[in-house]
C-alpha cells in the first residue's frame, strides 16, 4: 500500500475511533441483564412475613425487568444458610438475597465462623424497617406501667415468648427489661404459631412478635399490645403508644427488609435491581401490605442501603455486647 493511502486509512481509524457512536461502545459491550429468571432466596420459611413480602416484590418486579423473578425459600440457621448461599452465587444479578435485621445485624456479632461477611454482599435496596409488639393477655396488665408494676412485685416470675437467646424479638425485649430494670423468663419456641398457641392457652404471660404476628392477636381481640418497640407509633394502631413514649425514653429496637446481591455485582446490575424494586415498593398494594404489617416502607438507593447497614453495625453490637447474648 502507497504510503498516501496509508496515511489516509491510518487517519480515517482515529477519526472513526474518537466519533460519538464508537465511544458509547463499552456500553454496547456491557452484557445484557437480566438474561434469564431473577430468584430472591428467602433464608425463612414459606408463609411467614419475610416470605410473603418477598413474594408481592417479585411480582412487581417481573414487570420492571422483564424476566420472571421468582422466590426460592431457604430456611435454617438464624439465616445463615440462605444468605451463604447467596454469598457464594455468580456475581451477576440473577441471585439476591431477602435479608433481615439477623443476617447482618446479629450474626455477624454472635457467630465466630460465620461464612460470610457484610463485604460478602452488595447492597441493593432497603425495603423496610419494623418494631416488635409486646403483647398481654386481657386478664394480664392493662399498659407498660401495669407491666413494669407486675414485674416488679413478681421479679422473675413473669413469662415471654420469643424465638430465641439469638433472635432479634428476645434481643428487643432485653432492651425493653434493661432500661426499665426489670427480670422476666424467657421462654424460647420454634416459630410464632407455637408461642401463640401457648400464650391464648393462658401458658405464657406475654408475647413478643412482629406487626405480622401481633396484629392479628390485637385485632382479634385475643391479647393487648402494651406497646411497640418504635421510634414513632405504627399507623396500623394509633391508640398504642411506643415503649419510648410510655416509659423508656429514646428506646428504639427495630429490623428491616433489604435486597442484598453478591459482592463484585456490576453497579449497572445493582442500579437496575434498585430501580426494579423501588417501582415495587411504590405499588399501593405492596405499601398497604406492609403498613398493614406494622412495617415502614423504606426504598433509598444501594449507597444509602450501604450506610444503613453500616450504622446498625455500629448500633447493635455494643448492645449485644452489653447484653450478653450468647455467642456460638
Amino acid at each position: 500500500m502507497p504510503n498516501t493511502e496509508r496515511r489516509r486509512l491510518v487517519a480515517s481509524l482515529a477519526a472513526l475511533s474518537a466519533s460519538p457512536l464508537l465511544r458509547s461502545a463499552p456500553a454496547l459491550a456491557q452484557p445484557a441483564f437480566p438474561t434469564r429468571p431473577v430468584t430472591i432466596v428467602v433464608p425463612f420459611a414459606p408463609g411467614g412475613s419475610t416470605d410473603v413480602l418477598t413474594r408481592l416484590l417479585a411480582e412487581r418486579m417481573t414487570d420492571a425487568l422483564g424476566k420472571p423473578v421468582q422466590v426460592e425459600n431457604k430456611p435454617g440457621g438464624n439465616t445463615i444458610i440462605g444468605a451463604e448461599s447467596v454469598a457464594r452465587a455468580q456475581p451477576d444479578g440473577h441471585t439476591v438475597l431477602m435479608a433481615a435485621g439477623t443476617t447482618l445485624t446479629i450474626n455477624p456479632v454472635i457467630y465466630r465462623n460465620l461464612p460470610y461477611r457484610m463485604e460478602s454482599f452488595a447492597p441493593v435496596i432497603l425495603a423496610s424497617v419494623f418494631p416488635f409488639a409486646v403483647i398481654a393477655r386481657h386478664d394480664g396488665p392493662a399498659d407498660v406501667p401495669a407491666m413494669v408494676a407486675a414485674a416488679r412485685a413478681r421479679p422473675g416470675e413473669i413469662t415471654y415468648g420469643t424465638n430465641g437467646p439469638t433472635t432479634l424479638t428476645n434481643v428487643a425485649m432485653l432492651m425493653v427489661l434493661d432500661r426499665l430494670g426489670l427480670k422476666m423468663q424467657d421462654v424460647t419456641y420454634r416459630g410464632d404459631a407455637a408461642q401463640l398457641n401457648d400464650f391464648i392457652a393462658g401458658n405464657l404471660d406475654l408475647l413478643v412478635v412482629a406487626g405480622s404476628t401481633a396484629l392479628p392477636v390485637y385485632r382479634n381481640r385475643q391479647g393487648r399490645i402494651l406497646g411497640w418497640t418504635s421510634a414513632e407509633r405504627v399507623p396500623s394502631t394509633p391508640e398504642v403508644p411506643t415503649f419510648a413514649e410510655a416509659a423508656a425514653p429514646g428506646l428504639v429496637a427495630q429490623s428491616w427488609f433489604g435486597l442484598l446481591a453478591p459482592a463484585r455485582t456490576p453497579p449497572p446490575v445493582v442500579a437496575q435491581l434498585n430501580a426494579a424494586a423501588e417501582q415495587a415498593l411504590q405499588d399501593t398494594r405492596v405499601r398497604e401490605r406492609l403498613t398493614n404489617d406494622a412495617q415502614f416502607v423504606q426504598g433509598g438507593t444501594p449507597v444509602a442501603f450501604g450506610d444503613f447497614l453500616k450504622q446498625e453495625a455500629e448500633q447493635w453490637r455494643p448492645v449485644l455486647s452489653r447484653l450478653e447474648v450468647p455467642q456460638n
